[in-house]
């Protein structure tokens, strides 16, 4: 059986008329994602038309939940010349 694997966003709540749920990864189908944030209506339409089941993945619970390394904005690196005092 197909089987859609999604995860709830982060920095979406209910009722802020953004799609909740973000595709991760689907298995034993030919199936391609063109849109990876979905709402759970989309995801339940998708998945009934082509008998998959969805898999919504749970946050971890550990002492580093959330604290994954990628993700966020980047620093910005100081360019330039260091300014040289006597």
């Amino acid at each position: 059986m197909t089987k859609i694997f999604v995860r709830e966003r982060g920095q979406v709540g209910k009722g802020e008329g953004l799609p909740r749920f973000a595709v991760v990864g689907v298995q034993g189908s030919g199936l391609k994602f063109f849109q990876l944030h979905l709402r759970k209506s989309e995801l339940d339409e998708i998945a009934e038309i082509v008998n998959a089941e969805v898999v919504i993945l749970t946050r971890g619970t550990g002492v580093d939940a959330g604290e994954g390394s990628g993700g966020g904005k980047r620093k910005k690196r100081a360019t330039g010349r260091k300014r040289v005092t006597s």
